[in-house]
């Protein structure tokens, strides 16, 4: 049984047409100027797919790349490596993975020359590649294409004639791409995968039932022209747009701006979802969080919540399947948001500064290697104490200061997550005002702020 992925769009966030131009450039085999109308198509590629003007010049590079040294397009390949592995789709290495681990030989099928995208295919343990192919002679390109052009019905061929050659039977077989051209081949094997489709790909695989993924990003959460909703809402998430609360911001520079991470928080408010939303919008890339299951009780807010990364933690049904969310997202490289405590502490529990989590967070770090980053957050409960169902929206004249103090990432050790989890915890704590000193609740009325509904045990 195999598994063929196409490159372009799949695998990739986009074409790697500009990326071996460039690596080509740099090694001095294309000399020709780079005309600006370039970009263009490599653009409009990333953000529609193939089309028969693009591909008609790519069966045109054969003859163009006559008299090309072949060890030095394979240097400009080795040299590409970096900016093509930056380029990998998020969740693409989740999925071989889960295939490779069933057994499947992984094949990368593209109609990029093989010389150019086989380090790319042995860096992500492909097993074999299956591409169009120049002829050589005395180690430089004769301008002729050996078998044939690895692209639509041409690709198909090429995938049967390699899996004849092992014994493969196509019906056992997946098939993941992009484009509507390589719907031959799709329609040949027996687990077809439409792959960040392009616009004919989306109508023929809802037309023939095939299952449609995005790499990208995390099921659930649309994109449009490359960009999720929460690249739209951002730029309204911000500060001067709550007037009926004072933000300020400590230790900004510790947010990650690359690479997995895990924020986690102290609980004083329902505010806190919008002072870490705040938080959130200065990474300027996507974020995921955990919400308790009541968040996602409303339709139309669950909707929202799934459109921009929210994950449902339901204790009560399914938390493997929320922390394995989490887990795949921080395995993709992406920062995930949550509140080990659960719930907002009541009564003389949230006067406590020895804060108590559940070890989620922990757990999550320890299996993806995620570092854990520690944020502080003082004085929501003045904006939306728990005793109260709707913020204190009119506060303009005097709103209350809230602070958000984002404290110094780190790993947790491999030991008891009960253990790291009182470390990540005093870690959060150390970012508030006089950390370690006990609140003393100055009233009555401080304690009822802290339950719901202002009613404390034993009243009706």
């Amino acid at each position: 049984m195999a598994v063929f992925v196409d490159l372009d769009r799949s695998l990739l966030r986009g074409a790697s047409g500009g990326v071996f131009d460039q690596a080509l450039r740099d090694a001095g085999l294309i000399r020709t100027p780079h005309l600006p109308i370039q970009g263009a198509i490599y653009r409009s590629f990333d953000l529609f797919g193939e089309s028969l003007p693009a591909m008609a010049l790519a069966r045109l590079a054969a003859p163009l790349a006559k008299g090309w040294e072949q060890a030095l397009v394979c240097q400009a390949a080795v040299n590409a490596l970096p900016s093509l592995l930056a380029k990998v789709a998020p969740y693409a290495p989740a999925h071989l993975a889960r295939w490779r681990e069933e057994g499947h030989e992984l094949v990368l099928a593209t109609t990029t020359p093989r010389d150019l995208v086989e380090p790319l295919a042995q860096a992500l343990g492909f097993d074999e590649v299956v591409a169009t192919t120049y002829a050589v002679k005395d180690g430089h390109y004769s301008g002729a294409i050996e078998g044939s052009f690895t692209w639509g019905t041409g690709k198909l061929d090429a995938v049967k004639a390699w899996a004849k050659q092992r014994g493969i039977d196509l019906a056992d077989c997946h098939a993941c791409s992009d484009s509507v051209f390589d719907a031959p081949l799709l329609g040949a094997v027996g687990h077809p995968h439409a792959v960040n489709p392009d616009p004919r790909l989306q109508v023929l695989a809802k037309l023939k039932r095939w299952p449609v993924e995005h790499w990208d990003r995390p099921e659930g959460v649309p994109s449009f022209l490359g960009a999720e909703p929460y690249h739209f809402i951002r730029p309204f998430v911000r500060a001067q747009l709550m007037p009926y609360a004072q933000l300020s911001f400590e230790g900004e520079a510790n947010l990650p701006h690359e690479g997995p991470a895990i924020v986690i928080s102290n609980h004083r408010s329902y505010f806190d979802v919008a002072a870490l939303a705040v938080l959130a919008a200065k990474l300027k890339r996507p974020i995921r969080f955990l919400g308790k299951a009541e968040l996602f009780a409303n339709p139309f807010v669950a909707a929202f919540a799934k459109s921009i990364g929210g994950i449902r933690v339901d204790r009560g049904i399914d938390g493997a399947a929320s922390y394995e969310a989490a887990l795949e997202a921080l395995k993709a490289g992406e920062v995930v948001f949550l509140l080990p405590e659960g719930t907002i502490p009541r009564g003389e529990a949230f006067f406590d500064p020895q804060l108590k989590g559940k070890t989620g967070a922990v757990r999550l770090a320890q299996a993806s290697g995620a570092k854990i980053v520690p944020v502080g957050l003082w004085g929501t409960e003045k904006v939306w104490p728990r005793s109260a169902k709707l913020p204190s929206l009119l506060a303009v004249i005097h709103p209350p200061a809230v602070l958000i103090n984002v404290g110094e990432p780190f790993f947790v050790g491999k030991d008891d997550p009960h253990a790291e989890t009182a470390i990540a915890m005093a870690a959060v704590s150390a970012l508030l005002p006089n950390a370690g000193v006990v609140e003393i609740p100055e009233s009555e009325e401080a304690l009822r702020r802290t339950m719901p509904d202002g009613q404390l045990p034993g009243e009706a």
